[in-house]
């Protein structure tokens, strides 16, 4: 993809801090990580939560929503955002002009695009949305332009890494790390002795083809700095979600 290569800086529009490539959209397209705050929810989910399934009040996650868009710019787009019931497991799935508005609001309206843990789209001006709170957000980009999760000649894609739970505070069995440590070397073993998922993805991206140059982390720890980002982990299960958005631009 031609263009500088990926960067990602904060952005901050009424309190809404967004970590962004600001030479995307010279490519035709927006992308980012939404932090915590400039948002209406209570605690525990104060204050810029985006999800709709953590116990928060719909109006107020709705509302956080638009306040995001309208950040971007983009709030010409709310009922268009695509959402997705996000459960863990490997399914993509590619959205397009047709799907516009599912699970853009908690609300009412569509439900969310079921059973998927990546979207993926052609399609203009349709923004999607994903939510989390310590598990990796990853934005694909490739020419086109496609977005999310792409099926191109990888040498042209960039990547970009959101903000999750570090090394330090991810602890996992030996039987877990074996398996890592097995598939990308000892590296995968942090110092702290915790599983690097940072390293892992990037790891995998690379093997995939991606050049190192176009792939950029965040490379903050969500359970460290919870007064920005949400973390399942270091709040007891008790929390909201950041979100990881991308859009094709017109």
């Amino acid at each position: 993809m031609i263009g500088k290569p990926p960067s990602l800086q904060r952005v901050e529009s009424d309190g809404i801090g967004i970590w962004t490539d600001p030479g995307a959209r010279e490519l035709g397209f927006i992308m980012g990580f939404s932090e915590r705050t400039g948002g209406v929810s209570a605690t525990p989910f104060g204050s810029l939560n985006l999800a709709g399934h953590v116990g928060d009040a719909s109006a107020a996650v709705d509302e956080n929503r638009r306040r995001l868009l309208v950040a971007l710019g983009l709030e010409h787009l709310r009922s268009q955002m695509v959402s997705a019931e996000q459960v863990h497991g490997v399914a993509t799935i590619v959205v397009g002009e047709s799907d516009a508005g599912r699970g853009a609001y908690a609300n009412g309206g569509s439900p969310p695009v079921s059973a998927a843990d990546a979207l993926m789209t052609r399609a203009v001006e349709l923004p999607m949305l994903l939510c989390f709170a310590d598990c990796v957000p990853v934005i694909l980009a490739a020419p086109g332009p496609s977005l999310a999760i792409v099926q191109t000649d990888v040498s042209g894609i960039r990547a970009y890494i959101g903000p999750h739970i570090g090394p330090c505070h991810y602890q996992v069995s030996d039987e877990i790390m074996s398996h890592f440590v097995n598939g990308f070397g000892t590296v995968a073993r942090a110092e702290s002795g915790g599983l690097d998922l940072g390293f892992v993805v990037a790891a995998s991206l690379e093997s995939a083809g991606v050049d190192p140059c176009n792939i950029v982390r965040l490379g903050v720890c969500t359970a460290e700095m919870t007064d920005r980002f949400y973390s399942y982990r270091a709040e007891a299960g008790l929390t909201g979600r950041h979100g990881a958005f991308a859009c094709i631009l017109s």
